[in-house]
């Protein structure tokens, strides 16, 4: 009988401990992965925790529907090692990349081709089990993204924080007026977000971080200026640098002090993505609304569609790497820990 070890949550707000389990048979048309990296996210905190914070002392749960013991890892990247009998026998062996954002198959939203948007979706790592294990099981082999000549630690990266800033960038693509762009934010999905923003515009990418390491790697990975949120009048300098703010904002922090400071050196006209989870509660007076002539539009994650696009675009060898680290699958509550401190720089990558 083969086990398969797993990194699993057994109690909400409790550290992870390890589970061994036999392994999975493949049915149907699913795949079994043996998982070789799976990145660590900021939203896998907020699963641990079994909610979000939705400010002002209230929390959206999200235990609803989980069974403990439950696998957390959505970032993941590893070889075929069975199918189920519908699925491509020639499929093993093969390295591939796992888009995880997987919906139930039926809905509206799934047929349209927005899984990520899928009520009953089935999202690995979230709703169910992902990638801190030995294996995964995939609901289908058309999840799986060949990545070859990336190496496995950015294939892995692409499917998460990679999709994400891809996404929350391609819905500024094409507006009217593109003379700046400004990301906020630069955890692992803010450091990608550079990268791409590089590829996907041509204007200057200007960044904010309160780490003086963060704005540190992202000025020597080609971000033009890198300002200090927490800078005495820094929004009065910004507007006066840009001659009226920045057309264009993707906020990779999503909470209620960076999302101040993003309407605070928009210029009129300007858009802004919100694609961070740190939570919290934002609110604006209803005329300053019309007189910005602002447009704020929240974004988690992409297609497959998307998935599959910015895989071809890394592929051609467009994109840099972002900062990683290796560490050991079995050192996740370490990473967890150091996560949440802010004591990470990039993307902690675990490795089987």
């Amino acid at each position: 009988m083969a086990l398969m070890r797993r990194q699993s949550l057994v109690k909400f707000d409790a550290p992870l401990c390890e589970t061994v389990v036999e392994t999975p048979k493949p049915k149907g048309a699913e795949v079994l992965v043996r998982v070789e990296r799976c990145g660590l996210c900021h939203s896998d905190l907020h699963i641990q925790d079994g909610y979000a914070d939705l400010g002002g002392g209230k929390k959206l749960d999200t235990t609803r529907g989980m069974v403990l013991p439950f696998t957390l890892g959505h970032e993941i990247a590893g070889v075929v090692e069975e199918v189920g009998p519908d699925a491509p026998a020639g499929l093993i062996g093969a390295k591939r990349a796992v888009f995880p954002w997987i919906g139930c198959g039926q809905c509206r939203d799934c047929a349209n081709g927005d899984e990520n948007l899928c009520v009953k979706q089935r999202f690995l790592g979230v709703s169910i089990d992902g990638g801190f294990a030995s294996h995964v099981l995939v609901p289908d082999a058309k999840y799986l993204l060949e990545y070859d000549p990336l190496p496995v630690n950015q294939a892995a990266t692409l499917m998460c924080s990679g999709i994400t800033a891809y996404g929350a960038l391609k819905r500024l693509v094409d507006r009217p007026r593109q003379r700046n762009l400004l990301l906020i934010g630069l955890g692992g999905v803010g450091m990608m977000g550079l990268s791409f923003a590089q590829v996907m515009f041509k204007q200057p990418i200007s960044v904010a971080d309160l780490s003086p390491a963060a704005r540190d790697t992202a000025l020597k990975n080609g971000a033009a200026v890198a300002y200090d949120p927490a800078e005495v009048d820094v929004a009065k300098r910004m507007i006066k640098e840009t001659e009226g703010g920045f057309d264009e904002i993707v906020d990779f922090a999503g909470n209620e002090k960076s999302m101040a400071f993003a309407v605070s050196v928009a210029a009129r006209g300007a858009k802004i993505v919100v694609s961070g989870l740190m939570g919290g509660n934002f609110s604006l007076p209803m005329v300053q609304w019309i007189y910005k002539r602002m447009t704020v539009e929240g974004f988690m994650v992409g297609t497959l569609a998307e998935g599959k696009e910015l895989m071809a675009l890394a592929r051609s060898g467009k994109i840099k790497p972002t900062p990683m680290r290796e560490e050991p699958m079995a050192d996740v509550q370490k990473w967890i820990d150091e996560l949440r401190a802010g004591r990470v720089v990039g993307r902690v990558m675990l490795k089987n």
